[in-house]
C-alpha cells in the first residue's frame, strides 16, 4: 500500500492542521463570546453614568423665582430633558414624541429609576428639591442607538480579528507541521523506493538532533542489523548449495551409469528413472540458490527477451511436449535470463506435475511481463499462499518449488502468484517480471 494517506485515513499533517483550527476556533470564539458580554456591560454602564450625570446636573441648576416657580436654565435645557413640579407638571423642556408616555410615567417619581423602552431608549427619572424647598422631578433620556452601534462595531471587529486568529493559526500549524514531517515524508518516499535488494540504502537524516532524526538513525541501525543477517543467510544458503553440488553430481553420475546397465530389471530400472528426476530437480534446485545468493539477494542488471527467456524455460522443464506455448510478447525484460528461467522454470514443474496439459501465455500488464501458466489438474485444494510456504505441499514434492520461485522473481522487482483457478478446472499461476525501460 502506498505511504500516502487517502482521504478516509487523513494525514498527521492534517490532523495536526485540524486540531490547531478547532483549538483556534474555540479560542477565538471564547474571545468573542466573552468580549460582546463585557462590551455590554460596559455599554450599559456607560449608558446609566450618563443618565446620572446630566440628570444630576439639571438637578443642581434648577432655582426658584420670586413666585415659587421652578426655574431651569435654558443651557441644561438639551434634547431629552425634561422638568416636572411637584404636581407632575412639565416646567422646562419638553419630551421626545416616541418618549411621551415614558416620560409621562416618570413625572411623578418619588425616587430615582430607570427604565428603558423598546430597547432603543434609556429614560432616568431624579426627584430633587431646590435651596429653596420646591421639590420637582427631573427626566433625562438617551437613545441606545449610537451606544448599540459602537457595540456592533466592536463586535465585527472582534469576529474579524477572531478570523484573523484562525487563519493565522492554521497557516502556522501547517507551515511548522510542514516543516516538522518533512523528514517523515523523506523517509517514506525513500522506502517506498527501495527493493528487497537494497541493503545498503539507509535514510540518513543526519545527526539526531531531534526526535525525528534520532528515530531515523534508530530505523538505520536497526536496518544494518538486518542486512546483516540477510547478507549471513545469503552466504550460508550460497556455502550449502555448493557443497551439496559435489556429492549431488556424484550421485546423478552414479544413477546415470547405473541406468546404462543391460541387466536392470523393469522395476529396478523405473527407481532408478525416478531418482534421476529427483536429482535433477534437486541440482535446479541448487543452481537457483546459488544464483540467488550470488547475485546478492537478487540483481536487476542484465536484460533478457521474453521469448527467449520462456523458451529456454519450457526446454529445462523435463516434458517440453506437454506445453502449449501461447503468444508471448516480444519484450525485453529488465531481468538476468538466468533468474528469470529460475522463477518460471519451478511454476512449470508444478504444472506438468498436477496435469497432463499446460498451457504459458504472456500478455503486458503496465511495467511487468504477466505469464501465465494453466494446468488441466484437479486445481488447488489448499489456501493458495500456503502453496508459498517451503516445505508446504499436498502431492509428495518436496514443497520448495513455488516458494523458491516466488522468492526469486521477488528478489527481481516481481512476483509468483496463484490465480484465480479457468472454468474448465485446474490450477493458474501468474509470474511477475518487470520490464526494461525505455
Amino acid at each position: 500500500m502506498s505511504p500516502r494517506a487517502t482521504a478516509a485515513q487523513p494525514t498527521l499533517r492534517r490532523r495536526l492542521i485540524g486540531v490547531a483550527a478547532l483549538m483556534s476556533g474555540l479560542a477565538a470564539l471564547l474571545f468573542v463570546v466573552v468580549g460582546h458580554l463585557l462590551l455590554d456591560a460596559a455599554t450599559g454602564t456607560t449608558l446609566d453614568r450618563v443618565l446620572r450625570e446630566r440628570a444630576d446636573a439639571v438637578a443642581a441648576g434648577v432655582r426658584t423665582d420670586d413666585a415659587g416657580r421652578l426655574q431651569v436654565p435654558e443651557v441644561l435645557l438639551t434634547p431629552g430633558v425634561v422638568v416636572y413640579d411637584a404636581t407632575g407638571r412639565a416646567v422646562a423642556g419638553s419630551p421626545p414624541p416616541a418618549e411621551q408616555r415614558l416620560f409621562a410615567e416618570l413625572a411623578t417619581s418619588t425616587e430615582p429609576v430607570d427604565r428603558s423602552r423598546d430597547d432603543r431608549y434609556q429614560a432616568r427619572a431624579l426627584p430633587f428639591t431646590t435651596p429653596d424647598g420646591a421639590a420637582g422631578v427631573v427626566v433625562v433620556s438617551e437613545p441606545r442607538d449610537p451606544y448599540e452601534s459602537g457595540e456592533s462595531t466592536a463586535l465585527l471587529i472582534s469576529l474579524t480579528a477572531g478570523a484573523l486568529l484562525v487563519a493565522v493559526s492554521v497557516g502556522v500549524a501547517a507551515w511548522t507541521g510542514r516543516r516538522a514531517l518533512a523528514p517523515v515524508a523523506a523517509m517514506a518516499a525513500t522506502a517506498q523506493e527501495w527493493s528487497s535488494t537494497d541493503l545498503e540504502r539507509r535514510f540518513g537524516l543526519g545527526p539526531p538532533t531531534d526526535e525525528i532524526r534520532a528515530l531515523g538513525a534508530t530505523l538505520d541501525g536497526l536496518l544494518g542489523r538486518v542486512a546483516g543477517a540477510i547478507r549471513a543467510e545469503q552466504r550460508l544458503t550460497a556455502e550449502l548449495a555448493h557443497e551439496l553440488r559435489t556429492p549431488l553430481t556424484v550421485l546423478h553420475g552414479t544413477l546415470d551409469l547405473l541406468a546404462l546397465r543391460a541387466d536392470l530389471d523393469e522395476e529396478t530400472r523405473e527407481d532408478v528413472a525416478e531418482m534421476l528426476a529427483a536429482t535433477r530437480t534437486m541440482a535446479a534446485t541448487m543452481t537457483s540458490l546459488l544464483d540467488l545468493a550470488r547475485s546478492g539477494g537478487g540483481s536487476t542488471e542484465g536484460l533478457c527477451a521474453a521469448p527467449a527467456m520462456v523458451a529456454e524455460a519450457v526446454r529445462f522443464s523435463d516434458d517440453a511436449d506437454r506445453v502449449a506455448l501461447g503468444p508471448v510478447p516480444d519484450v525485453l525484460l529488465r531481468v538476468p535470463g538466468a533468474l528469470a528461467v529460475r522463477a518460471l522454470a519451478p511454476v512449470l514443474a508444478n504444472a506438468l506435475r498436477h496435469g497432463d496439459a499446460v498451457e504459458l501465455t504472456g500478455t503486458l500488464e503496465g511495467d511487468l511481463l504477466r505469464l501465465r501458466i494453466t494446468d488441466d489438474g484437479p486445481g488447488v485444494t489448499a489456501a493458495p499462499e500456503d502453496l508459498f510456504i517451503p516445505g508446504h505441499s499436498g502431492a509428495g514434492s518436496t514443497g520448495l518449488g513455488l516458494p523458491l520461485a516466488r522468492r526469486v522473481a521477488r528478489s527481481v522487482g516481481g512476483d509468483v502468484v496463484a490465480a484465480a483457478s479457468p472454468p474448465t478446472g485446474g490450477a493458474a499461476f501468474d509470474v511477475l517480471l518487470p520490464l526494461a525501460s525505455d
